[in-house]
């Protein structure tokens, strides 16, 4: 399986806690290592450069993206939240969020991974606390188990991205239809 990060989301928080992939079936884990977790958070722009992460805090980044996905899913269904992963999301959002500074190239954020695991708490509790709560869905894909806010029209996405689940669910109902409509020989 490819190994880039897939930002379809539309929130850094969504995005950090589909890192596990298919969690319903196949279970592909995207923080295998310290060197992915701290990929991550430069891809997506969390922070623009951390340093190097260790064990402790790929488990770390596990813990919260459990915590986040479960409070996540709560919302999306109007569940209460479970307390175990409030004081997960809370107690990292505590800690020392990661600081932009201004350079003479612009602005510029440096972080060590407690500092960058903050910003992502902090940006999970904007979004379950935001505007952006009655737009929240999960992919139409059953093997997917990632939720992304749908802006589009009508609400009418069905799918967290074309590329990853869309194109593969539609070219399967093509090929049923198409073995539907297949002549008979005989």
């Amino acid at each position: 399986m490819n190994l880039d990060h897939v930002f379809v989301c539309g929130n850094p928080a969504l995005d950090f806690a589909a890192t596990l992939r298919a969690r319903r079936s196949a279970r592909f884990e995207m923080f295998a290592t310290p060197d992915r977790l701290d990929a991550w958070y430069t891809e997506s722009g969390v922070v623009d450069a951390v340093s190097p992460g260790q064990s402790v805090d790929v488990e770390q980044a596990k813990g919260l993206r459990e915590a986040i996905y479960e409070l996540v899913t709560a919302r999306r269904l109007s569940e209460d939240f479970g307390h175990g992963a409030l004081a997960v999301v809370n107690s990292a959002a505590r800690k020392s969020p990661a600081v932009p500074q201004l350079t003479p190239s612009g602005r510029w954020t440096a972080a060590t991974p407690d500092e960058a695991l903050s910003t992502v708490a902090r940006l999970s509790i904007e979004l379950l606390s935001g505007p952006d709560v009655p737009l929240l869905k999960e992919c139409g894909n059953p093997e997917c188990t990632r939720t992304y806010i749908d802006r589009s029209r009508g609400m009418r996405r069905q799918w967290c991205g074309m590329e990853s689940c869309g194109n593969k669910i539609k070219a399967a109902a093509y090929r049923a239809r198409k073995k539907e409509t297949a002549p008979v020989s005989g």
